[in-house]
Order: C-alpha cells, then sequence, then structure tokens
C-alpha cells in the first residue's frame, strides 16, 4: 500500500514505539494517516531490493509492522545506492494509544 501524500501526516511519539528489533542503523520515522487507520513507516531498500510493509499483529494494546526487504536472488548487478521509502498498513482500527513495533525481515525472491 503506498501511503497518500495529500493526507494529513500525524507524526507517532517515541514512547508510542518499540524498534528494538530493527538493526542499530534503520530508520525510525513513523506517522498515521486517515485518522490512525494507516501506518506510515520509513523503510530502507538498497540496489536490486525494495521494501514493504505487513501488518504482522493487532491487539488491543499493540500494532506489529514487519518491514520486508525483498532481494532478487540471483541478484545480478545493482547499484550500491540506499532509499528509504514511506511504506504503509492499513489497520482494522485507528492505533490510538496502541504500541507499534518495528520488525525487519530480508526475503530473496527469484528473479
Amino acid at each position: 500500500m503506498e501511503p497518500k501524500p495529500e493526507t494529513e501526516r500525524t507524526p507517532v511519539a517515541e514512547s508510542q514505539l518499540d524498534t528494538s528489533a530493527l538493526p542499530k542503523s534503520y530508520p525510525t520515522k513513523v506517522w498515521t494517516q486517515d485518522g490512525g487507520t494507516v501506518v506510515v513507516a520509513t523503510g530502507q531498500e538498497g540496489g536490486c531490493s525494495t521494501v514493504h510493509a505487513e501488518a504482522a499483529e493487532q491487539t488491543a494494546d499493540h500494532v506489529k509492522v514487519v518491514l520486508v526487504e525483498e532481494t532478487p536472488d540471483p541478484p545480478g548487478i545493482c547499484t550500491m545506492d540506499l532509499r528509504y521509502p514511506p511504506v504503509a498498513v492499513r489497520l482494522d482500527a485507528p492505533v490510538e494509544g496502541r504500541k507499534i513495533v518495528l520488525e525487519q525481515r530480508d526475503v530473496k525472491v527469484p528473479r
């Protein structure tokens, strides 16, 4: 899901984020849109890889968002750049006071 650039962004406070499962250098900027029903996080991709977000878990006290980086296998010729695109997930209900837990996963995909 692509975030809507024309929609108002509501920043998520650091105290509402759990980024402990992310690599140290991973971006941690997160905001909500559409009344808190869409969570947008800054992903990280590079070279031939692309990133997307998945809503892995939604409970009464937290929402788990997994940032999935897909890399072609075999990789082929790729650039050596890093990109930080916004990636979004739609929730069943607004975030409100729930904790947002961010995780990252690498996946190999056939070319």
